[in-house]
């Protein structure tokens, strides 16, 4: 299929539960360019925990976030996530890939906690060219009760999918642009989202282990209502500014001993179960948490690693009126997901 006709764009759509966001990248002139960025916010509710509660809500706000970005009715690359989603790594006997096709099913079986007639599955050979008996091979499995909810919710926006990618892989994907460096060694990218935050442990560039955690932004917001006394908007200002605040120290810490233990056991788990003996050299964050003030140095007192904001537009080139009437500061950690999704070129 060809890419649009003969545009080499991508447009990346990312459903989040508090905003619809759009990237479309340009790969037509060499190194990739982002040409557009769109978001659109969704009603409180519509999505709750990874659930879509009223689709016409998201749908309609689907439409208006690609109306923003001057989309209509082309195909878009999305990506589902959450705990229907399983990767993993696993060695299986070195055979070829049409073999290891056959083969995959079986191992399957021994490595995923669902039915396996209700999952969609795909691999990938890390490392097809080494000498050995065995081989290392990502495995993917999604339910697929996951994909149809996603493809319907598109056919409700009257979009068509082009490409339906794993979250942690899209995060991946604009990670590895920007942060060539951190494709060396243990490293984690902790996507901290309106309500999940996501844990991506990377081991040489290989995303080898997803954790979600039931901390968001939004429970930021309810403990300074809450405790403090905050308006919904005075509580959004402040955890959408630049200036620490007295009232955001202990929730920055209380919410930031979760997302740090959390990130401990996965990072623990991965070493358990893993013959790498590396340990974590350094965590990113990204999405619309990483911006709340001290967040990240509460985070890196709590794990006594260094732990810094992820930039998607750190390495990729931004055309001229890609962000409209947008604040690329205000927005760009939110721009993570969209853009790996759009980094892919639809074949």
């Amino acid at each position: 299929m060809a890419l649009f006709g003969r545009k080499k764009t991508t447009i990346g759509l990312d459903i989040g539960s508090g905003l619809i966001k759009v990237a479309v990248i340009d790969h037509g002139r060499g190194d990739p360019q982002l040409v557009k960025v769109a978001i659109a916010p969704l009603l409180a509710d519509a999505i709750v925990e990874g659930e879509v509660m009223d689709p016409g809500i998201v749908a309609d706000a689907i439409r208006t976030a690609l109306a923003s970005a001057g989309i209509k009715g082309k195909g878009v690359v999305t990506a589902v996530g959450g705990r229907d989603v399983i990767i993993k790594k696993i060695q299986i006997d070195r055979v070829k890939e049409a073999q290891a096709r056959e083969l995959i099913r079986w191992e399957a079986e021994q490595h995923v906690p669902f039915d396996m007639e209700s999952v969609e599955l795909d691999f990938q050979i890390l490392d097809p060219t080494a000498d050995g008996l065995e081989m290392s091979v990502l495995l993917v499995a999604a339910k697929r009760d996951l994909i149809e909810g996603k493809l319907r919710l598109l056919t409700d926006a009257e979009v068509a999918p082009s490409i339906v990618d794993v979250d942690a892989f899209a995060l991946h994907n604009a990670f590895e642009i920007n942060y060539p460096d951190a494709m060396n060694g243990v490293v984690c990218l902790v996507n901290i989202g309106h309500e999940v935050t996501n844990i991506n442990i990377l081991d040489d560039g290989v995303p080898l282990l997803t954790r979600d955690i039931a901390v968001g932004t939004r429970r930021f917001r309810e403990d300074l209502q809450r405790e403090r006394g905050l308006s919904v908007e005075e509580a959004d200002a402040l955890l959408q500014g630049y200036d620490r605040s007295p009232h955001l120290q202990a929730i920055t810490e209380s919410r930031g001993e979760e997302i740090a233990v959390g990130l401990e056991r996965a990072a623990a788990f991965l070493a358990s179960s893993s013959r790498s003996a590396s340990k974590l050299k350094a965590a990113y964050t990204c999405g619309g948490g990483s911006r709340v003030p001290g967040l990240n140095e509460a985070l890196s007192a709590r794990l006594r690693l260094p732990v810094e904001q992820a930039n998607p537009l750190q390495r990729l080139h931004v055309r001229d009126g890609a962000f409209d009437s947008l604040v690329i500061d205000d927005v760009a950690p939110l721009l993570m997901l969209p853009i790996g999704l759009a980094l892919r070129q639809v074949a």
